[in-house]
C-alpha cells in the first residue's frame, strides 16, 4: 500500500467517523444539553479564533480516538456480523435473529423456485435467485445481513476448489495482482468505513438520548442518528457483498499461484480437488502434505517428496 493510499484509508476509515462523533458530542456540550434546556444558538463559534480552537479540539480528539480504536477494527465488524454467542446476554437474541434470517432465506427459496409465466414474475424470480446467491446455506446463517454477506465468501470462495477459505485467504491474498489488490483494498475500505460510520451514529444516538431525554422537541437528534446508522449499515452490507464476490474472483484467478508460492506442483484437472484438500489439511491441522515439492528455478532434479529434507 502506497503512502497516499494509507493516508486516505486513515482519514476516511478511522478519522472521519471519529470526527463526526466528537463534533456531535461537542455540539451537545456547547448547547448545554447535559445540564439543562438545549440552546442550539450557542453551538456555532463566535469569531475566527473560537472557530479555529473548536476545529483544533475536534481534530486532536478525533485523532486520539481513532488511534485508540484502530486495533479493534476487526472486532467492530464482527460484532455487526452477529458473532454474539460468546456472551450470555446476547446469545438468546442471536438465536432469535437467526430464525428470522432463516425464514427470509426460505421465502427467497420458494420465490426462486416458483414457476413464472409473466414478465413481472420472471423478474421477481431472477431477483430472488440473485439475492439467494449472495446468502450462505440456511444451516450456517448468522443473525445479521452483514454477517451473512461476508460468510458467503468465507465459506464458498475457496471451497469450490477444495481449499478452506478462512485458512488459505491470508496466504492467497499476497499472490494477487496489483490491480486486484487495489480493488480489494478499496472495497474493504468501503466496508470498514461504513461500519465505523454506523458505530459513530449509534454512539451519537445513545449520547443524544442521555442528553435530551427530557426534551421531546429535540428527539429529532436520536431519530436522525438512527436513520444515518441504518443507511451506513446498508452501505456496509452492499460493500460486504462486493467483497465476497471479489473473494471468489481471487480463487478463480490465483489459486494456482498459491500452489506455486508453496512450491507444490500444479495438479491436473482430475487431481485439483485432492491437491487443494492436502493444502487445506496442512494449513488447518499442520499435517504434512503428500504433495512433492517443486522448485522450478532449480530444475526437475530438485523435486523431492514431502518427507524428504528440502
Amino acid at each position: 500500500m502506497g503512502r497516499a493510499s494509507y493516508v486516505r484509508r486513515v482519514l476516511s476509515v478511522h478519522f472521519a467517523p471519529c470526527a463526526l462523533f466528537v463534533a456531535g458530542v461537542l455540539a451537545l456540550v456547547r448547547a448545554g444539553s447535559f445540564s439543562g434546556r438545549s440552546d442550539w444558538r450557542s453551538v456555532p463559534p463566535e469569531g475566527p479564533v473560537a472557530a479555529l480552537g473548536l476545529a483544533a479540539t475536534v481534530t486532536v480528539c478525533a485523532a486520539l480516538l481513532g488511534l485508540l480504536l484502530q486495533p479493534f477494527q476487526v472486532r467492530a465488524v464482527r460484532v455487526l456480523e452477529g458473532y454474539w454467542d460468546r456472551w450470555t446476554a446476547t446469545a438468546g437474541l442471536a438465536e432469535i435473529l437467526v430464525q428470522v434470517q432463516r425464514r427470509r432465506w426460505e421465502a427467497l427459496r420458494r420465490r426462486a423456485d416458483r414457476t413464472a409465466e409473466k414478465d413481472a414474475e420472471f423478474r421477481m424470480r431472477a431477483d430472488a435467485r440473485r439475492r439467494l446467491a449472495a446468502q450462505p446455506p440456511a444451516d450456517v446463517l448468522l443473525p445479521t445481513a452483514l454477517g451473512n454477506a461476508l460468510r458467503r465468501g468465507e465459506l464458498s470462495a475457496g471451497e469450490r476448489y477444495g481449499l478452506a477459505t478462512l485458512a488459505s485467504w491470508p496466504r492467497i491474498y499476497f499472490q494477487v495482482s496489483d490491480r486486484m489488490a487495489d480493488v480489494l483494498r478499496s472495497t474493504r475500505d468501503s466496508l470498514d468505513r461504513s461500519v465505523n460510520l454506523c458505530w459513530s451514529f449509534l454512539a451519537l444516538t445513545a449520547t443524544g438520548a442521555v442528553a435530551l431525554y427530557d426534551e421531546s422537541a429535540d428527539w429529532w437528534w436520536c431519530a436522525a442518528g438512527l436513520t444515518l446508522a441504518f443507511v451506513a449499515y446498508k452501505g456496509a452490507v452492499t460493500a460486504a457483498q462486493a467483497y465476497s464476490g471479489l473473494m471468489h474472483v481471487v480463487y478463480d484467478l490465483h489459486r494456482f499461484d498459491l500452489l506455486e508460492a508453496l512450491h507444490y506442483p500444479l495438479p491436473t484437472r482430475e487431481g485439483e480437488e485432492d491437491a487443494f484438500g492436502d493444502v487445506s489439511d496442512l494449513l488447518i491441522h499442520g499435517e504434512r502434505s503428500d504433495l512433492p515439492y517443486a522448485h522450478p528455478d532449480n530444475g526437475p532434479e530438485s523435486r523431492r517428496g514431502a518427507g524428504e529434507a528440502p
